[in-house]
């Protein structure tokens, strides 16, 4: 009886611990989702209390005749694609370099994670009035073509500087983590592979790389869903232009949503969205997963 009291005692006390928990995560999360699912069936302009129930018409409009939705999405793709790789391999090269027993290591990785601490908002508009004043001054002073570009009013050099303002400001973050990947590759695979010849390369490539596994599936898992949730950069460095060329997919769903109060429709587009995400997110895991256990 003693036991059977003591266990009851146990439970209660851990349901009066864990209900907050749970109310709190239902309210926050599951209620949200299960409305914008609804919402997301009907038309409606965010206003009326009672929203018109049309159905799948709005995925039906999204799939097969909205042009902005599929010119968002090929740009979401070439961003992501363009994004992940580069900034892991440019990560990797920063975190072997900072990795070394150099005197200024300290700082400089301080001066690479420091824009990472920064709003990308707040750094699209600094890099909008450098790309847009900054490197005029400095085409005019040292008479460099490269600086008198239209950088934000050209659509291919639109999307290269979403690309760059994004790499700039989130690669010491990735860098971070292979330091810490790196730091714990043991030293005596090091040095065996030294002493039996191998190169700096060979070492890197048979040795250090495939250790580096759990280090570059974190970091491909981010990079991709951060790239293909991307937004706030594009708001405030080109806000969509020129012409909608550098619209994404969250983009889209934002200018749909709170600019033309198409509420539902916008929620159809972030339903989407959240299940594309949601597919990749898995299958990447999945692969690299699976590559680790092999490694």
């Amino acid at each position: 009886m003693l036991k059977l009291g003591r266990k009851r005692g146990d439970k209660l006390e851990f349901g009066i611990f864990t209900l907050p928990i749970l109310i709190s995560i239902i309210a926050v999360f599951y209620y949200p989702f299960f409305m914008t699912i609804r919402y997301s069936l009907t038309k409606w302009n965010g206003i009326s209390k009672h929203p018109k129930f049309i159905g799948l018409d709005n995925f039906k409009q999204i799939f097969m005749g909205d042009a902005n939705f599929s010119h968002a999405a090929i740009f979401t793709i070439k961003y992501a694609i363009l994004y992940i790789v580069l900034i892991n391999v440019l990560a990797i090269g920063l975190a072997l370099i900072l990795d070394m027993k150099l005197k200024s290591t300290n700082w400089l990785r301080a001066a690479f994670f420091i824009p990472y601490i920064l709003s990308l908002v707040i750094v699209g508009f600094i890099w909008k009035f450098i790309f847009m004043q900054g490197f005029e001054s400095l085409g005019n002073t040292t008479g460099w073509g490269f600086f008198a570009l239209s950088w934000l009013g050209k659509p291919g050099l639109a999307f290269i500087s979403v690309l760059l303002v994004s790499i700039w400001q989130s690669i010491g973050f990735y860098m971070v983590i292979y330091i810490a990947g790196l730091q714990s590759v043991p030293d005596d695979l090091k040095e065996a592979a030294t002493v039996d010849g191998a190169g700096p390369f060979r070492r890197f490539f048979n040795v250090t790389l495939p250790l580096l596994a759990p280090s570059i599936t974190i970091s491909v898992f981010m990079a991709l869903t951060n790239s293909i949730k991307v937004f706030d950069v594009i708001l405030s460095l080109t806000g969509g232009g020129p012409g909608g060329t550098t619209y994404s997919v969250a983009y889209d769903i934002y200018r749909d949503t709170f600019q033309n109060n198409l509420y539902g429709y916008g929620t159809a587009k972030a339903l989407i969205l959240f299940l594309a995400v949601l597919v990749v997110t898995v299958i990447q895991l999945t692969i690299f997963k699976r590559r680790e256990v092999e490694a």
